[in-house]
């Protein structure tokens, strides 16, 4: 026994010599991925969806959610502490940075096939990505940045480039290409891929200088005379987004990845639900009678009615068309299928209770217990307000490729209100009043009101005053699901007056997301200069320097908002 259990050992032994022998000869062999392609093989018009889809997504993401409850176009009924709260602590920019490694490997590409169209593309997405960077939280890693297959310590943990530096070099780079798409040809470019545009040179060309036009416009108090000539070279060209058709916008394209509101009614109707309208927008349609009201909004599935003959506060019932009905409220679809044509009411007492009685009813910003509001008698996260406006009924349905719901990245309606503010300052661009009213007429073409024009501009309310706070709180209302740029707008100028709401933790709306904790735990060195370059104001509060309500550079040494 002895004797055979030795030659086994020997026998194993030998085996996996013979295996070792065999794997360490094609040890090359095994890891090379047949599948793989190498970065210097890449197709950029593979490359170019990927860019295209993540960015429109993630800017329309910011548009209807955070931002979207900064700027107080909605609030949410439930997990809001972000939405409504400005709870934006440690806030990751990773996707953003993942968009601009695809990009850069696009514009290498472009460089190497001598393509002038991919080269100008990737520089117009590289700025507008790192647009939304600087925008939201300041300084960041730029000049350093994209470089981690170079080696080095400097570009494994790059250093974070002031708010101004940044904003210069994406001026610099639109301006490059600009002159790339205007010598570029669509020759090699694989048009289905361009989710954009079609790969149409001429339609890129104009989003890349109306891309300057608005990192002009940020930069208009800062370097006024670097704004003015860019703005004032820009409008003379004429090469810009002039109608909405030529907007920069993603489709909807149906697919689970798509950020769209109307994608939490399929995946998640709480999630659809938790979205409500912003008193204070409702207040700026109604009090206008905007008719983008009815497009974005719906009105309450019941509405209050002040009755003092009640001996009770409330009716525990609702009523159909006057009817008692044996419930107080009804699910969501029951409404949308099976009542559309009824009217629904429900009794209060106004000597007893408080509500509001309107038709289109939106949640105050930042108060307390909102899914309770308005005495909605089935409160809780994500459910129905049936007393409170949700989304229209448009953003519950899944769209089609083409419609009204876009992601939309800039338009010719914010590109008419920025020549309008320009005006106002007195560059020479035009008049200031003509291209507000263009503004207002493209907004409503681009969410089909376009007949109503007429009749909208003629209002005491909307005709034009000569005022930037007019011109900004229409580009407000404009910017519906691109927050982001209002948002801008309200931190450079002060417009639309907003007022943050009792449970903000500081009286003023929040100015910069924080930085995110990978940038703390992997580059601290470098995050400390950025930190030291914030402006503490007397809002900052417990968090020091990296504040929601510090100023960047770009707000530095002014008095606004605050």
């Amino acid at each position: 026994m002895k004797h055979i259990f030795d030659f086994r050992k020997i026998a194993l032994f030998v085996f996996g010599l013979v295996l070792f022998t065999g794997c360490d000869e094609k040890l090359d062999e095994i890891n090379i991925n047949p599948f793989g392609i190498e970065p210097s093989d890449a197709n950029p018009n593979l490359l170019m969806p990927t860019v295209l889809a993540s960015a429109a997504q993630s800017y329309v993401n910011l548009g209807y959610n955070d931002l979207a409850g900064a700027v107080q176009h909605t609030q949410k009924n439930g997990w809001y502490s972000g939405h409504n709260f400005y709870d934006w602590s440690s806030r990751s920019w990773a996707g953003w940075y993942d968009i601009l490694r695809t990009n850069e490997l696009m514009i290498r590409r472009g460089e190497d096939l001598e393509n002038n169209f991919f080269q100008g593309m990737g520089l117009t997405m590289k700025s507008f990505v790192f647009g939304n960077i600087t925008d939201l939280w300041g300084d960041a890693p730029y000049t350093d940045a994209l470089k981690g297959d170079q080696g080095g310590e400097e570009f494994q943990y790059p250093k974070f480039d002031s708010q101004e530096v940044i904003y210069d070099g994406i001026i610099s780079d639109l301006q490059q290409a600009v002159q790339l798409l205007g010598s570029a040809s669509p020759n090699g470019v694989n048009a289905g891929n361009d989710l954009y545009y079609n790969g149409d040179v001429g339609n890129w060309r104009r989003f890349a200088n109306s891309l300057l036009l608005r990192y002009y416009m940020r930069l208009s108090e800062k370097k006024p005379d670097v704004a003015r000539a860019g703005v004032e070279a820009i409008y003379s060209s004429g090469i810009y987004i002039q109608d909405p058709s030529q907007d920069a916008t993603l489709d909807y394209t149906g697919g689970a990845s798509d950020e769209w509101l109307s994608r939490h009614v399929r995946l998640d109707p709480d999630g659809f639900q938790r979205y409500q309208a912003c008193q204070t927008f409702i207040d700026q349609l109604t009090g206008t009678m905007d008719p983008r009201l009815t497009v974005w909004f719906d009105s309450v599935r019941v509405q209050w009615v002040p009755d003092e003959t009640l001996t009770t506060a409330t009716e525990d019932f609702i009523r159909a068309n006057g009817e008692p009905l044996a419930v107080v409220t009804y699910p969501y679809d029951d409404f949308v299928e099976l009542y559309s044509d009824v009217k629904f009411t429900r009794r209060f007492n106004p000597n007893m209770a408080d509500y509001n009685t309107d038709l289109y009813v939106g949640l105050p910003p930042a108060i307390t217990v909102p899914e309770s509001y308005n005495g909605n008698p089935s409160p809780g996260q994500g459910t129905q307000n049936q007393h409170v406006s949700q989304l229209a009924p448009i953003y519950s349905t899944a769209g089609a490729p083409g419609d009204i719901l876009k992601a939309r990245i800039i338009s010719a309606a914010e590109v008419s209100f920025i020549f309008a503010e320009a005006a106002l300052k007195g560059w020479n661009v035009g008049d200031a009043e003509t291209h507000y009213n263009k503004g207002i007429e493209q907004s409503l073409d681009t969410w089909g009101r376009g007949g109503t024009y007429a009749d909208f501009i003629s209002q005491p309310d909307i005709a034009f005053n000569n005022s930037l706070e007019q011109i900004l709180t229409q580009k407000w209302v404009a910017s519906w699901t691109a927050a982001a740029e209002s948002f801008a707008d309200y931190r450079r100028t002060g417009f639309p007056a907003l007022e943050a709401g009792p449970l903000s933790p500081q009286p003023e709306v929040a100015l910069r997301f924080q930085y995110g904790s990978d940038e703390y735990n992997n580059n601290s060195t470098n995050i400390n200069s950025a930190l030291d370059r914030l402006e503490i104001t007397p809002f900052s509060g417990n968090f020091g320097a990296d504040s929601q309500w510090s100023k960047p550079w770009l707000y530095q040494g002014t008095n606004v908002p605050f």
